[in-house]
C-alpha cells in the first residue's frame, strides 16, 4: 500500500511539473506569437484613399480634379433597429430598402451603404444627418468634378464609386492618378467595442500625381464647337474629330458625339462613355485614304504629277467596270487633277503600277492594320487584305479606300507622316506626371519616331498636291486664305451585312496647315449626316469644318497669314473672299460705326470690357468669306498686357 501511494505521489508531481512546464511554455514562451495572434483577431482596419490626382489641360488648367464628397457609412452592431435604419433610409439614397437592410445585418465591422450613400450631394448628406440614426456615420471621400463640364470626356473618360478609372485617362493611367492607400487600425470586440488598452495605428495615404495632358483647352472647345453646330446642320449617327501636331505626334483635341457629362456618366448609355470613337472605330475611309496611294506611287517613281491620263468615267477590272464618281468621267487631265478631282480610275491606275506586294507595304509603313500606340484604351487595328486573298479588283478598290477598314487616329498619324519630312510619329495624349502637392514634373513624354516611311522631297510633293486639291480641286470649300490648307476629302458608302447601305454615307476630310511647314493636322468624319440640300460629299459637308478648325486653332497658336501658296480659283457659285477692315486702336464707338459703314456682309462680335479694340481675329487686311465674323477684344488701349492677354484668346 505505501509502495503505491509513493508511486502515485510520484505521479502526481510528475504531471504536476508537466503542466508547469506546459505553462511556462505558453505564458512566456509562445507568449509573444499568442498576443500576435490575439490581436489579428481583434484587428480592424479602415481603409484610407488619398486624394486622386488631377487631370490638366496643355497649359496646367484643372479639367478634371477631385472635390470633397460626403458618403455614408454603418457599424452594424450599433444599428439596434436595423429594419427601421433601412426604411428610413431607402428612399433619401434611392436604394432598395431590403438592399440597405442586408448591408446592416452583415458581420462586419463596419460598411459602406453604396451605391446610394458613396459621393452625396450635399443635399442628400442633409437629409441623412437630420435622421440622427444610431450607427450612421457620415465620412468625407472624393468625388470628380469637371470644371469644364463635357469637355473632351471621352479622352479623359470616367471613375467609379470607389475612384477607380474606368475609361480613358483615368484608366490608362489608374496607378498614377490613385496614389497609395493608407489605414487606420485599432483593435475591437465581436460586437464592435473598442478592447481596452489598446490604441490605434494611422497609416496615411499618399495622394495621387497629376497628369498633363497635350490637349489644348482652346483647340479642343473649336472641335466640339465645330462638332455640336455638324450635328444642328446635318443630324448625323455619330461624328468624331481629331487635332494633331505632326511634329510631335501630340493630341491637341479629340471629340466624339454623342458625347456624355462624365460626372453623370450613369444616365448615359455604355456605348457612348465606353468607346472613343477617335481610336476604336474602324471604317472603309474612301478617299483620304488615296494620301497612302498617292505617296507610294510617287516614292517608288510610278507617276510624275504632270503625266497625262485619260478618265472616261470608268475603270475596267477583271471583268468589273468601276465607275468614276463623276458621271461621263473627267476626260484628258493630268495625274494633278487626277488627284485635285479625287479620280477613282485615277488612282486604280496607280495601284496597278504598284502592285499588291508594293502598295500593301506601303499601307502597312504608314501605320495601317495595327494599333498607333496611343495612350488611351480601346485602340481598335483596322482590317486589311492579306496579300495572298489580294486579286485584281482587290487591289483596285484598296488603291481608293474601298474595302478597307482603318481607325481615324491611324489616318490623323498617316497624314502626319506627310507633313512631317515622312517620319511617322507615335501618338500621345499626356505630356508629363506632376506631383500633386509641388507640381514638379516626375516624367515626361518625349516625342516617338516609329518609321521613316516616304522621304522628305515625297513628302513635299505630296503636300504640293494636296494644297492644290483644297485651291483648285474637291476640297475648295476648306480654303481659308492666308493659311495654306492642303487636304483630301473623302466619301464612304457603309456596308452592312456584307452589302453597301443605299444612302449610308461616312463623309470626311483631313488637312494640314500650313503646306509648306504643317503645324497642326486636322480630322473630321460624320457618319450618316442628312443635309437638307441633299447633296452628300466630304468636300461639301466636311471639308468646310475642318477649314475653321484649322483657321481658328493657327490663330490660337500665334501663326500668322501668309501671302504665298496656291490662290483659290473661283468658279460660280463659290463664296467671294473680302477684305478684313482694320478696327485695332479704334473706340468702341467707332468700331461699331465702321462695322455698320462696311458693306461687306460681316458680322462684329465684341468681346471684353474697356473702351478701345486692342485687338481683333481675324485682323485687319486678310480676307475672309463674305459672311463672316470679326472677333473684337476690348480693353483700356494703354495696358501691354490686356493686349498681349487679348492676342493669346484669339
Amino acid at each position: 500500500m505505501r509502495r503505491r501511494l509513493v508511486l502515485l505521489l510520484l505521479m502526481l508531481l510528475v504531471a504536476i511539473c508537466l503542466l508547469m512546464g506546459r505553462l511556462v511554455f505558453v505564458q512566456v514562451l509562445q507568449s509573444k506569437w499568442l498576443s500576435g495572434m490575439a490581436k489579428q483577431s481583434w484587428e480592424r482596419e479602415i481603409p484610407l484613399s488619398g486624394i486622386r490626382g488631377s487631370v490638366l489641360d496643355s497649359e496646367g488648367e484643372k479639367i478634371a480634379y477631385t472635390a470633397s464628397a460626403p458618403s455614408l457609412l454603418a457599424v452594424p452592431s450599433q444599428v439596434k433597429d436595423k429594419e427601421g435604419t433601412a426604411q428610413k433610409l431607402a428612399p433619401i439614397l434611392g436604394m432598395p430598402e431590403d438592399k440597405i437592410l442586408n448591408l446592416l445585418k452583415k458581420k462586419q465591422l463596419m460598411v459602406y451603404l453604396k451605391p446610394g450613400g458613396k459621393q452625396m450631394s450635399e443635399a442628400t448628406a442633409e437629409k441623412v444627418r437630420q435622421l440622427n440614426l444610431p450607427g450612421i456615420y457620415m465620412t468625407e471621400e472624393g468625388k470628380r468634378a469637371y470644371p469644364y463640364g463635357n469637355l473632351a470626356a471621352q479622352v479623359l473618360g470616367i471613375t467609379g464609386s470607389d475612384n477607380q478609372g474606368i475609361t480613358g485617362i483615368e484608366k490608362q493611367y489608374d496607378n498614377v492618378l490613385q496614389g497609395v492607400k493608407g489605414s487606420i487600425t485599432f483593435y475591437a470586440k465581436a460586437n464592435g467595442e473598442l478592447m481596452p488598452g489598446e490604441g490605434e495605428a494611422v497609416q496615411p495615404a499618399t495622394d495621387g500625381n497629376d497628369v498633363k495632358l497635350t490637349i489644348n483647352r482652346q483647340i479642343q472647345q473649336y472641335v466640339e464647337r465645330e462638332i455640336e453646330q455638324a450635328v444642328a446642320d446635318y443630324n448625323p449617327d455619330n461624328v468624331t474629330a481629331i487635332v494633331e501636331d505632326p511634329k510631335s505626334g501630340a493630341i491637341l483635341g479629340m471629340a466624339n458625339y454623342p458625347t456624355f457629362d462624365p460626372a453623370n456618366w450613369r444616365n448615359y448609355p455604355q456605348s457612348t462613355y465606353n468607346q472613343n470613337l477617335a481610336i476604336w472605330k474602324t471604317f472603309e475611309p474612301g478617299s483620304t485614304f488615296k494620301i497612302v496611294t498617292l505617296s507610294a506611287a510617287l516614292q517608288e517613281n510610278k507617276v510624275n504629277l504632270n503625266d497625262g491620263f485619260y478618265d472616261p468615267g470608268y475603270y475596267e477590272v477583271a471583268g468589273h467596270r468601276i465607275r468614276c464618281w463623276k458621271a461621263g468621267g473627267h476626260g484628258s487631265q493630268t495625274f494633278l487633277n487626277v488627284v485635285e478631282n479625287s479620280c477613282n480610275p485615277g488612282f486604280i491606275a496607280l495601284g496597278e503600277r504598284l502592285g499588291k506586294t508594293t502598295l500593301l507595304s506601303y499601307v502597312k509603313k504608314f501605320g495601317f492594320g495595327q494599333k498607333t500606340g496611343i495612350d488611351l484604351p480601346g485602340e481598335g487595328n483596322g482590317i486589311l487584305f492579306k496579300e495572298n486573298k489580294m486579286g485584281p479588283l482587290e487591289l483596285a478598290t484598296t488603291a481608293f479606300g474601298q474595302g478597307v477598314s482603318v481607325t481615324p487616329i491611324q489616318q490623323v498619324m498617316a497624314l502626319g507622316a506627310v507633313a512631317n519630312g515622312g517620319k511617322l510619329m507615335k501618338p500621345y495624349v499626356v505630356q508629363d506626371i506632376q506631383n500633386h502637392e509641388t507640381g514638379q514634373v516626375i516624367s515626361e513624354a518625349q516625342p516617338t519616331v516609329v518609321r521613316q516611311v516616304i522621304s522628305a522631297s515625297t513628302a513635299t510633293k505630296v503636300r504640293g498636291a494636296l494644297e492644290s486639291v483644297v485651291a483648285n480641286g474637291s476640297g475648295r470649300n476648306a480654303y481659308k486664305y492666308g493659311y495654306r490648307i492642303a487636304g483630301k476629302t473623302g466619301t464612304a458608302q457603309v456596308a452592312k451585312n456584307g452589302r453597301y447601305e443605299s444612302g449610308h454615307y461616312i463623309v470626311s476630310f483631313i488637312g494640314m496647315a500650313p503646306a509648306n511647314d504643317p503645324k497642326l493636322i486636322a480630322y473630321i468624319a460624320i457618319d450618316n449626316p442628312h443635309p437638307k440640300h441633299g447633296i452628300v460629299f466630304g468636300g461639301v459637308i466636311a471639308a468646310p469644318i475642318v477649314g475653321n478648325i484649322l483657321q481658328d486653332s493657327l490663330q490660337t497658336l500665334g501663326v500668322q497669314p501668309s501671302t504665298q501658296g496656291l490662290q483659290k480659283k473661283y468658279r460660280y457659285g463659290d463664296v467671294v473672299p473680302v477684305d478684313v477692315p482694320n478696327f485695332t486702336g479704334l473706340s468702341v464707338a467707332d468700331a461699331k460705326k465702321l462695322a455698320l459703314q462696311n458693306t461687306a456682309g460681316l458680322n462684329v462680335e465684341i468681346l471684353g470690357a474697356g473702351s478701345t479694340v486692342i485687338a481683333q481675329s481675324p485682323p485687319g487686311r486678310s480676307k475672309v468669306d463674305d459672311g463672316s465674323t470679326i472677333r473684337l477684344y476690348l480693353g483700356d488701349g494703354t495696358s501691354s498686357k490686356s493686349i498681349d492677354k487679348a492676342n493669346q484668346n484669339q
